[in-house]
């Protein structure tokens, strides 16, 4: 059976979607291509940013996320698919808000015919991963066993696409002077975080891809409505242009492909494509009054550092935008 090693709760639709905005994403540089019928930017092709080979850890945690359900132990030697255990019998999960059947989750899959690795109508059923294996008309999760089967959380069977958008400016002091950390002497990164309502932890503010949605659009969105919120401004168009400066500006893709997230299963994971967009002179953004969105207990500009606790694979993904841009981590 094929397991594919890998390089990442619902959709968040609160007060204030701003402003479509036109940007470019690439990987490790500028794109010049431009869409013709829609004048937007398009998404590069580049490679996935391959994360090293691992054995999930936050997906068979003993009791999976908003839930009394606890996962099947699976041992370290059994994660993978490939390895032949016979005995294995997770337990099976659905969460009701998945089951009450809502306009952006599947059916159950014994009630329907998606087709795996493949675009599926609008819904986009292919992994940033490459393909997985299916085993009795259900996908399977390409880093391998989580001791749970269903869907949890998750909507979709197979691959949930997400969008994260890492907003960052260099931390200053009073005087305007870039601030370094003491120790490794480096500049200080800040980056725009959401605090989770439900878990508590501080996170990146991104959301699911919607169907048919350009993953450009998706990252614009979810700033928007999870850090930004319904802002109270009499200054709509000078905050206009500030949002348009920075998502015009070209985008860092740090990363493309599945994500180590607690919500995943047997049959449904997560999968992120992470684009840093930067405010490197500190006139765009950094002084937005920021305010959190419905899915947000708070929002803040967080350090960049590897110390500061951060949900699912979001560590990684600032880990890559702090040495990318040669700032403290």
């Amino acid at each position: 059976m094929k397991r594919v090693f890998g390089s990442w709760v619902g959709s968040v639709h609160v007060a204030l979607t701003l402003f479509g905005l036109p940007y470019s994403v690439c990987s490790g540089g500028t794109c010049p291509v431009k869409s013709i019928s829609t004048g937007v930017s398009s998404l590069c092709a580049a490679s996935p940013s391959v994360m090293s080979t691992f054995l999930h850890v936050k997906a068979r945690s003993p009791v999976y996320p908003g839930s009394d359900t606890r996962r099947s132990p699976v041992p370290d030697a059994k994660v993978s698919w490939e390895t032949d255990w016979p005995e294995y019998t997770p337990v099976t999960y659905t969460a009701p808000s998945v089951a009450a059947k809502p306009v952006w989750a599947d059916p159950d899959i014994d009630s329907f015919s998606p087709r795996f690795n493949a675009l599926d109508g609008s819904v986009d059923r292919r992994s940033h991963e490459g393909d997985y294996s299916t085993l009795d008309q259900r996908p399977l999760n390409p880093i391998g066993r989580t001791g749970v089967s269903g869907r949890g959380l998750l909507g979709r069977w197979g691959p949930n696409h997400a969008a994260d958008p890492i907003v960052s400016r260099w931390k200053t002091d009073e005087a305007g002077q870039r601030v370094s950390h003491t120790a490794s002497k480096l500049p200080l990164l800040q980056f725009v975080s959401i605090k989770r309502k439900d878990c508590g932890e501080w996170a990146i503010p991104g959301g699911m891809v919607d169907p048919g949605e350009r993953v450009s659009l998706t990252l614009q969105r979810e700033f928007s409505e999870e850090a930004l919120n319904s802002l109270e401004t009499a200054n709509r168009a000078e905050l206009h242009q500030r949002i348009t400066q920075l998502f015009n500006s070209p985008g860092l893709q740090v990363y493309k492909g599945y994500v180590e997230d607690p919500r995943n299963t047997d049959n449904a994971w997560m999968e992120t494509v992470a684009v840093n967009f930067h405010d490197e002179s500190g006139d765009s953004v950094s002084s937005l009054p920021l305010e959190a969105g419905d899915d947000a207990g708070q929002v803040n500009w967080i350090d960049v550092d590897s110390a500061q606790p951060l949900y699912a694979s979001h560590s990684h993904f600032l880990e890559k935008v702090a040495k990318e841009r040669h700032a403290h981590w």
